[in-house]
Parts: structure tokens; sequence; C-alpha cells
């Protein structure tokens, strides 16, 4: 059975723009997901990638072009100014590490928080908003007081599993040796996979 490591961020939009294709992928395969946040601004800077606010404007004009592309080919909501980006991802990702250790449906709560961000206007470092995307995917809210320092520790190691696996974006989906970086090499994983 394959297994598909996910590094994925709660405050970037090309993740937001996978929808729930890659979990529809590892389904059609029968693979598995671990969920991974990871520090990705870390992660841009040992990889000589500046964060958005310092690209080119060439490139922040191209971007904005992308994501309404891709988010009209998807049919899915976005607002490329969102009143809350970028803010303090931390609570996000430890309600994902923490679900990830609870079981469930890990891959819709992640939309979810990317969701809350990018189309619903909401604050995603709010214990409400937290909450709130923990409950409407069959958790316990209560994920979102697990103890910090847990999830920054796995946190750390998934940011050093990251750089081992040549991780350099969100979202990037890495397979054995194999890494797919980018919502639009979703086809690629499931070819892959396909074998």
């Amino acid at each position: 059975m394959a297994h598909i490591d996910y590094y994925t961020f709660p405050l970037s939009p090309f993740a937001y723009l996978a929808g729930g294709r890659l979990e529809e992928v590892a389904a059609k395969h029968g693979a598995t997901i671990t969920y991974k946040p990871f520090a990705l601004m870390t992660i841009f800077e040992e990889t000589g990638t500046p964060p958005p606010p310092k690209r080119h404007p060439s490139l922040m004009t191209y971007r904005t072009q992308e994501l309404k592309r891709i988010a009209k080919m998807q049919d899915m909501p976005i607002n490329l100014q969102p009143a809350h980006w970028p803010t303090n991802p931390a609570p996000a990702c430890n309600a994902i590490i923490a679900a990830q250790n609870a079981g469930g449906d890990v891959g819709g709560l992640v939309q979810a928080l990317l969701k809350a961000c990018w189309a619903e206007e909401k604050d995603i470092s709010q214990s409400d908003v937290v909450k709130a995307c923990l409950e409407a995917n069959g958790f316990d809210a209560a994920l979102a007081d697990t103890d910090a320092e847990v999830g920054a520790a796995v946190f750390d190691v998934n940011t050093e599993d990251a750089r081992n696996a040549g991780v350099f974006g969100t979202p990037t989906y890495v397979v054995g040796e194999e890494v797919f970086f980018g919502q639009d090499r979703l086809e690629y994983l499931d070819a892959y996979l396909k074998g």
C-alpha cells in the first residue's frame, strides 16, 4: 500500500485550491496520508525563496493571475486579499497535528481551515474558528486546546522531515523518494500511484 506524506501549510492559497483532490487520488489507489504542517517560511528562507510580500512585482502579478485561473477551473471561491492573511498559523497547525493523532477526517479539517482563510474571511489564529472547523469535521473541539508544546515538537519534526525530503513549498506530496509539488501535480501523483 502506498503512503503519501502531505506537507501543508494552513495559509497557502495553493493548498486551499487543491480542494479534496488529494484524498480522492489516495482513495482511488488505497493509499494512506500523513498530514504534515511544517514551517514553510523557514523552508522558504533556507531554499532562497522570498515570502510573497518580498517577491518581485511580476511574480506577484502572475501569482494573482494563477490563483484566479485555478479557482475558476476548480469552481472554488477565493478572496485574493483575505482579511486575515497572514496570521499566526500555530493554532491551526496544532489542531491538524492533534487531529492526525486522534484519527478521523484530517483532510476535511485541513480544507476547512484553508477555506476559512481564503474564502470565508475568518482568522484561523482564533480558537473559536479552529474549534468550529474541528467540530464541522467530526473532531472534538477540545483538540484545539491540546498542549501547544506537543504540537510544536511534531511541527519541528515535520519541518525537519520536509527539509530531508527536499520540500521547498506547499502543497507538496511525497511518496518514497518521489516529490510532487503543487496542486497542479496531483494528476502526476495519480499517474505515479497507478504505476
